[in-house]
């Protein structure tokens, strides 16, 4: 009964007359170059971090950090784990601006203390530190939820403040000897160690010679050497954790040589700062987010020249800095932008992309006060789930408003396709063509594609009728705000909104199945993954 109530309202709907304001979907293609690939990612690409920021870090008046610290936060939360669960190995990076202010609870004779204001210190904090069985919970969690660990290391400590945000000094590596051997005698598998936070180039807060860092991170390098016996066993190290600098980069890795950074570390905030009244039109303006495409670029090329043992990390990017952006980080908006990074880093053989936060801030993965997941958890899981690691190319015959972007399918036959919006007033119907003429079903005419039976079969459709088995579907997932409203913390997947079952499950993710011969039909301002398993692509075999 239920079912036939849906289906009286759809047919309800359909022949209700169009507003005469509707405006008609423009035509837009997308060819995929399925014969090569251009990059390749890791498997865990997707990686969300956890910061040091107590609760009295506040900017603009604010104060969104909450229990959401490496040292306060409830790691007993049960939604927490499942959130982190549903990854199936998640990367979990944890560092921020503090971490060259820890000190760790082992082999120390000082008291461990908190964090606490200071006026004149390094960003306004006193040294904090790190106890060991705060650290023996946290690889509980680790533990239980599959997590792969990424550690900032304290690249300051020993070093001395010559003058403004200047450092010098030879870094004092006698503390995080004892730390990194302290976690291989209690057997925590730490996946990578990063060297320093956001200490290259012109520094945020301090600063750090690129030459004398380059000398430190083969200390750094050596002690992993010797305390990781087996060569197998021994962790990635990842330095230097900063805002890029080509200059200061390429003389890193040529200070520091041949295979010891294993992986080239970069921060991305460049939509600006929290209080910035413009993010929502930086982030729907195509012209904005290709800058960024120039730093992917640039990396890319300086690890060519430079290192080419090495590979590219974000290792974290909130978009917006100084906590994020209030309703805008953590609601549907910032997906646009989200999902965008992650494909445009990805074509430039980015590794790993870390999303500041997992928890914490404005920009948490889940809400800092109740962990409910925010819209780009959602996103930031589909792409985990449907995204492979080979990277495609792309051709768009479309307005600049469509972003696009191919990959391998997870770990299954096919590809996956992500289809971004940027108009928030022209919806798109994408035809999808591959390069090497094999057609993916004949064109429907666009008067038969609007007509009435089509359009109950497509409401038939969406409400979860499975397709007859003799006719080839592909599988879509449209991501689209609650109510129209872009700066909503709800998500809509296929129209129903993601939200947490019973005890904090989270929700089947479910794809609508559309006949593989008809254009996808984005909505503006939407997002869909598109995934095609009988698409022909050599690279993906």
């Amino acid at each position: 009964m239920e079912l036939r109530r849906l289906l009286l309202l759809a047919l309800i709907c359909l022949r209700a007359p169009r507003l005469a304001s509707a405006q008609q979907p423009d035509e837009a293609t997308v060819i995929v170059k399925g014969s090569t690939r251009i990059a390749e990612t890791d498997d865990n690409y997707v990686c969300a971090t956890i910061d040091w920021w107590p609760p009295e870090k506040c900017n603009y008046n604010q104060c969104p950090w909450g229990q959401a610290s490496i040292l306060n936060l409830d790691l007993d939360h049960p939604f927490l784990a499942q959130a982190i669960q549903a990854f199936d190995h998640l990367r979990i990076r944890l560092g921020g601006s503090l971490q060259d202010r820890v000190v760790y609870d082992v082999g120390t004779e000082s008291p461990c203390s908190p964090f606490t204001n200071v006026s004149n210190a390094l960003f306004g904090f006193s040294v904090g530190c790190l106890g060991m069985d705060r650290w023996d919970k946290l690889n509980d969690l680790f533990e239980r939820t599959g997590a792969i660990v990424t550690f900032g290391v304290n690249a300051l400590y020993g070093r001395y403040n010559v003058r403004r945000s200047i450092w010098a000094g030879k870094w004092n590596s006698t503390n995080a000897y004892d730390f990194v051997k302290y976690t291989i005698s209690k057997g925590y598998p730490v996946g990578s160690w990063e060297f320093g936070n956001e200490l290259s180039g012109h520094g945020i807060g301090a600063k750090v010679d690129a030459k004398l860092y380059g000398k430190d991170v083969i200390e750094f390098k050596s002690i992993l050497r010797q305390l990781y016996k087996a060569p197998l066993s021994q962790p990635l190290l990842l330095a230097p954790g900063g805002f890029f600098d080509q200059q200061w980069y390429s003389q890193l890795l040529e200070t520091s040589g041949h295979g010891v950074v294993n992986a080239l570390s970069h921060h991305v905030y460049n939509l600006g700062g929290g209080n910035d009244v413009h993010l929502i039109r930086k982030i729907l303006d195509p012209k904005y987010l290709d800058r960024a495409e120039d730093t992917y670029r640039d990396m890319q090329l300086t690890i060519q020249r430079h290192g080419t043992w090495a590979s590219a990390w974000v290792s974290e990017s909130g978009g917006v800095f100084n906590n994020g952006g209030q309703l805008v980080s953590n609601t549907f908006i910032n997906s646009i932008w989200y999902l965008d990074q992650l494909g445009m880093a990805s074509k430039y053989n980015t590794k790993v992309f870390c999303r500041q936060t997992l928890i914490g801030g404005n920009y948490g993965l889940l809400d800092t006060q109740t962990f409910l997941p925010n819209p780009d958890y959602y996103s930031a899981l589909l792409w985990h789930r449907l995204m492979g690691n080979g990277v495609l190319s792309v051709d768009i015959n479309a307005p600049r408003q469509i972003r696009a972007y191919a990959h391998c399918r997870k770990q299954q036959q096919g590809i996956t396709i992500l289809l971004i919006n940027l108009s928030n007033t022209t919806g798109y119907n994408v035809t999808l063509q591959n390069d090497i003429n094999v057609s993916l079903g004949k064109r429907p005419d666009l008067e038969k594609r609007s007509s009435f039976t089509h359009r109950l079969r497509k409401a038939v459709s969406w409400l979860g009728r499975k397709p007859a088995s003799n006719t080839r579907r592909r599988e879509e997932y449209h991501l689209t705000a609650k109510d129209g409203d872009l700066q909503s913390k709800t998500m809509l997947l296929n129209g129903a909104p993601l939200e947490l079952g019973d005890a904090g499950s989270i929700p089947a993710m479910d794809p609508v199945l559309v006949a593989v011969d008809l254009p996808v039909q984005l909505a503006p301002t939407s997002i869909a993954f598109v995934v095609l398993p009988k698409f022909e692509a050599k690279a993906c075999s």
